[in-house]
């Protein structure tokens, strides 16, 4: 009897190893298969995909089967190891436990992709910009982007392991929704400064080194543009940091835009009884003589008012550069007087006469 039950015991033993060997055997052939399909999936890309790819017109394409490619074999021989180790007949805990593991580093694979798929696409755009010479646009808006996109995936990822495990994501959601409120309410002036600030990135209206003018005794070079604020380079050398909610809300002139050319205008006045035509010659003669004032348009001058003192004209010229306005404007004030006075054309000023009657 006792052989009799040690010889069932034996043949349950040899049936167990038995089928733990074809089980370990058929996890071993689905992870062979998937490793198999990531060779040939990888030969397939390196060998045909760019022969797909020829037939686009840019190399975002090929930039991006380059970078997700070893990613994406890889994912394929990972998801192979899930089902093997999902096939084995372990214990419920330990399935859990190492088909959960699995699945993290699947989706940890999955989120790269999505990542480097995202950073080649950011890339492209970013040369694309600088050929369109959108100088600085690349260097501020695109780092913003790049956090934005690595926050959402790894959120993302976040959620879908979470789900898998069964755990409550609504609540969690719930929470963070909550949180955010609070913290908006709490920091109601920064976020609109970061809103301004990435609205001024997209709408442009302007540059990193154009010269603007917030009002007519406050204007500079743009220095940097900011989530938070705004730095000009002033006249005086001096560093102005503005809001951006304060420049998105207040009219800003843009001297650089749509060109660097620019117009000037000299007032000037002279006096009643001057040869007003010969005044505008000398005018137009003057602006023409500086190297810098452009040929096209060419200078001009026009009678604009008759003053109670005076006869007001303007001169009107152009400059390559808006940089180079001011000192032409001095040339030409400085050469207006001597010509002025060479000509005998007097500039007067302003003058009141008061007549007393005496009372009979």
């Amino acid at each position: 009897m006792d052989k009799l039950l040690e010889f069932y015991r034996l043949q349950e033993t040899d049936n167990l190893s038995m089928y733990w060997l074809k089980e370990i055997l058929l996890a071993l052939l689905i992870l062979a298969l998937f490793w198999a399909i990531a060779r040939f999936f990888r030969y397939f890309i390196t060998t045909w995909g760019a022969r797909f790819t020829s037939f686009t017109k840019t190399d975002l394409d090929d930039r991006i089967l380059a970078r997700v490619t070893p990613s994406l074999s890889l994912l394929i021989t990972w998801a192979g190891l899930y089902l093997a180790v999902r096939s084995l007949p372990f214990p419920e805990k330990v399935h859990l436990v190492l088909s959960g593991i699995i699945f993290i580093v699947n989706v940890g694979i999955l989120t790269l992709v999505a990542y480097r798929t995202t950073d080649e696409m950011m890339k492209w755009y970013a040369a694309r910009l600088a050929e369109q010479d959108r100088a600085g646009l690349d260097r501020q808006l695109l780092p913003l982007f790049e956090k934005l996109v690595t926050i959402f995936l790894v959120c993302t990822a976040l959620i879908i392991v979470l789900k898998h495990f069964n755990y409550d994501i609504l609540s969690l959601v719930t929470a963070l929704g909550i949180g955010s409120l609070a913290i908006g309410m709490a920091a109601k002036d920064t976020l609109a400064n970061m809103i301004s600030g990435f609205t001024i990135m997209i709408d442009r209206p302007f540059r990193i080194g154009d010269r603007i003018q917030l009002s007519k005794e406050q204007w500079g070079d743009v220095l940097g543009i900011g989530l938070r604020s705004t730095k000009i380079k002033t006249a005086d050398n001096t560093l102005l940091i503005i809001p951006n909610s304060t420049l998105c809300n207040s009219s800003v002139v843009n001297l650089a835009f749509p060109e660097v050319k620019t117009r000037g205008r000299v007032n000037v006045s002279a006096a009643y009884g001057t040869d007003v035509e010969e005044a505008k010659r000398l005018l137009v003669e003057i602006a023409a003589s500086q190297p810098d004032v452009a040929k096209e348009p060419a200078p001009d001058a026009f009678l604009v008012s008759l003053g109670d003192s005076a006869l007001n004209m303007s001169l009107h010229f152009s400059v390559s550069s808006y940089t180079d306005l001011l000192p032409v404007t001095d040339r030409i004030n400085i050469a207006i007087l001597r010509r002025f006075a060479e000509s005998n054309i007097d500039i007067p000023f302003p003058t009141s006469r008061v007549f007393l009657q005496k009372e009979s």
